[in-house]
């Protein structure tokens, strides 16, 4: 039941995006009839659905760049088809070409492949008519950019996939370390390590979301009301990349401390706090309100952490996490140092660190701390 809920969800969260695909072909189908003296347009209809499904996700400048690959593979493979002819190698050369423009124009992997597919249609098609394959593709081409531009991609909705991502890679992450403090257990705070590690690749797709998102938001006027919500986003990007690398320190330090039989007593409460400070974190995207909490998660973890470098990385973090929270509800510019933290009683911390905010210490001594930490 529960895999049909997922599979049902899926195809709710694309239908109007396979919608819109589906009339674009249409419309191309019928504009190209009512132009050119081809009965079955077939090539325009190819041309649109796989520019559309280039620019899934795009807008603007990065939507059209990819358009016009579209149109240029199509539009040489035409021309080849109608110079060399038909038969395996002259298969192998479009298949070349086709796949080969695509690459230079920076399609994904599925636009490199449907450009190779496409190439072989045409030879299936016929490229007896070469400049009324070209005028096909151009007019295909024409077709996707229209629905681009009448229907921008949900800026926050690739957006949010992203970053949410980010956020439960490190939430897991942390009740990963959590859990191998608990059981006493330096394998399964490897684990955590490995899982800390990975989360660059998840921080490069939200950097590149946003990137696509701020284009969207900043020139379609459709989407203007999902700035601020792709902003909590932008502004908090910087902290969260400072969250993941203080993390795998924090389970550097796990795994060491576990190895040696030094791990504190209390220290896999610090860490759940952290943990929970990051599901509310996530939540705070959408309600800002959620930040609060995440902030006393976070400032708990620190006011119990200890004093040694697994407690020092507890409260690196817990800075990070508390910053990110002041950035989603949009207080840039006082935000709590790791001196506040280290320099309170840990009985005041939880209540002063919400009101309490100044300065920012230097990105440079986070990088050496993770330095020294991966040589230890």
């Amino acid at each position: 039941m529960t895999a049909l809920r997922l599979a049902h969800r899926r195809l709710a969260s694309r239908s109007l995006a396979i919608g819109q695909t589906a009339l674009a072909a249409l419309a191309a189908w019928y504009l190209c009839a009512w132009l050119l003296p081809d009965p079955q347009p077939v090539f325009a209809c190819i041309a649109t659905v796989i520019a559309i499904g280039a620019t899934h996700g795009q807008h603007g400048q990065r939507a059209l760049h990819l358009i016009a690959g579209v149109v240029l593979g199509l539009t040489l493979s035409a021309v080849l088809v109608h110079l060399i002819g038909t038969g395996p190698w002259q298969l192998a050369m479009l298949v070349v070409v086709a796949m080969s423009v695509a690459v230079l124009f920076n399609g994904s992997d599925l636009v490199i492949g449907e450009s190779a597919v496409s190439a072989m249609l045409l030879l299936m098609i016929g490229g007896t008519n070469a400049p009324n394959r070209i005028l096909e593709a151009v007019i295909g081409g024409l077709v996707a950019l229209a629905v681009v531009v009448v229907f921008p991609p949900k800026a926050i909705l690739h957006v949010g996939r992203a970053g949410q991502a980010v956020m439960a890679a490190l939430g897991q992450s942390l009740e990963r370390v959590a859990t191998a403090l608990a059981a006493d257990d330096a394998d399964k705070a490897e684990a955590a390590l490995t899982q800390a590690r990975s989360i660059d690749g998840l921080l490069d797709a939200l950097d590149d979301a946003l990137e696509m998102g701020r284009e969207t938001v900043r020139t379609a006027p459709t989407r203007f009301a999902e700035r601020e919500p792709v902003e909590r986003y932008g502004r908090s990007l910087e902290q969260l990349d400072l969250a993941v690398r203080n993390t795998r320190v924090l389970a550097r330090h796990a795994h060491r401390a576990l190895r040696s039989g030094t791990a504190p007593v209390g220290a896999a409460a610090s860490v759940t706090d952290l943990a929970r400070a990051v599901w509310d974190l996530a939540a705070a995207y959408d309600e800002p309100a959620r930040a609060a909490l995440a902030r006393e998660h976070a400032a708990r973890a620190a006011a119990n952490a200890g004093t040694d470098a697994l407690g020092e990385s507890v409260r690196s973090t817990a800075v990070d996490l508390m910053r990110a929270a002041e950035l989603v509800v949009g207080a840039p510019d006082e935000l709590p140092t790791e001196e506040i933290l280290l320099g309170l009683e840990p009985q005041a911390e939880v209540v002063a660190l919400a009101g309490v905010r100044s300065g920012r210490r230097a990105d440079s001594t986070r990088d050496s701390s993770d330095s020294i930490a991966s040589a230890a």
